[in-house]
């Protein structure tokens, strides 16, 4: 008997020692590397450029109802193409966006469904991020506002979304939130618009949360950091 109750005493404390070290791995490790990973595609980002001779998009700042910016050029599959800023959750809270939603992809910084506008262009620029691992990026997603800044650029242009609603919470089967101009938006025509879509709850994935913004304006790089960035 004592033998089948060390026995089992070991085999608890090993599960236990397995249970622990798993969640820290979860917690910490998969963080650690996830943050080295979207660091190297942001210093890649810049590095790209940096060598780039292109001209800055624009001429000037404009405003989403005046003016879009020149289209670009499509995005590389799986490569990042810009850097997002979101004030509200840190002003050290900088996060690379690449093209398309695969795993292998968000694992490497935020995503961008490949069906939706490209960024600054007219239509739905939708963005995915994890909430919870591979660096938490939208860990504090809820605590978003509206009028809260969403700034990214491309390397040539700034471009500042504004909050309008959100954070919304939906089923993941509804797909209509990265439509264009989304149903339960509150957008009545087209236009320019932002969504960001993670998961919820927390630590888990049967529901979504959404935030929509609108392009509010934009600025060529030259001209310094957008007012958001600034205080």
């Amino acid at each position: 008997m004592r033998v089948i109750v060390r026995t089992v005493s070991e085999l608890c404390i090993t599960v236990g020692s397995v249970i622990v070290l798993f969640v820290v791995y979860v917690l910490f490790w998969t963080g650690v590397k996830a943050d080295g990973v979207m660091d190297d595609q942001i210093e890649l980002l810049q590095e790209q450029w940096a060598r780039s001779s292109a001209p800055p998009a624009g001429g000037g700042s404009s405003t989403a109802n005046t003016a879009s910016p020149p289209k670009p050029a499509p995005y590389a599959k799986g490569k990042p193409f810009a850097i997002m800023y979101i004030p509200r959750l840190g002003f050290t809270w900088n996060k690379p966006v690449l093209e398309g939603t695969a795993t292998g992809t968000l694992k490497k910084g935020l995503g961008h469904y490949a069906e939706t506008a490209r960024l600054g262009q007219k239509g739905n620029f939708a963005v995915a991020g994890h909430r919870r691992t591979h660096g938490d990026p939208f860990k504090d997603f809820p605590q978003l506002r509206r009028g809260d800044a969403v700034v990214l650029t491309d390397g040539t242009t700034w471009f500042t979304y504004r909050i309008d609603k959100g954070p919304y919470k939906t089923v993941p089967s509804d797909i209509e939130v990265i439509d264009p101009v989304p149903r339960t938006s509150g957008y009545t025509r087209p236009g320019r618009y932002l969504t960001l879509t993670t998961c919820e709850p927390e630590w888990g994935h049967s529901h979504r949360l959404i935030v929509w913004a609108h392009l509010d304006s934009t600025q060529p790089v030259e001209a310094g950091k957008p007012e958001a960035l600034r205080r």
